[in-house]
């Protein structure tokens, strides 16, 4: 099982971006699907996460301007970012909580990053 999350890149302040990751594998149901990022020098933080219903939560940094989605069909979440700021630049990661049968235990699935730099 794996998250392959794609998009990331450098864009000027106050451009837009859109970051997708896609689960593949033996996944019987995916639970919570989540956005997390990393600075230089900082800890991974949350950005935003969505439920398997569609229930939502954002950073305070990234309200109003930041979008999570999940199409469940194709187990992928997706994070639509607006009005990006310096501040913004990060390794983005993705999450996936999932089970590979009804009776197993959920497991937590990280993705292998990808870099947001927004920079003039």
């Amino acid at each position: 099982v794996q998250l392959q999350a794609s998009g990331g890149g450098l864009v000027q302040p106050g451009w837009s971006l859109g970051l997708p990751c896609a689960a593949s594998g033996n996944i019987f149901s995916i639970g919570a699907m989540g956005w997390y990022r990393q600075a230089p020098g900082k800890q991974r933080e949350l950005v935003a996460i969505i439920s398997s219903v569609g229930r939502t939560n954002y950073a305070d940094s990234v309200k109003g301007r930041f979008t999570i989605s999940r199409d469940n069909a194709k187990n992928t979440v997706y994070l639509e970012m607006n009005s990006l700021k310096p501040e913004d630049t990060a390794v983005y990661y993705c999450n996936a909580q999932y089970s590979t049968s009804w009776y197993s235990s959920t497991q937590n699935l990280w993705g292998q990053g990808t870099l947001v730099t927004v920079s003039s």
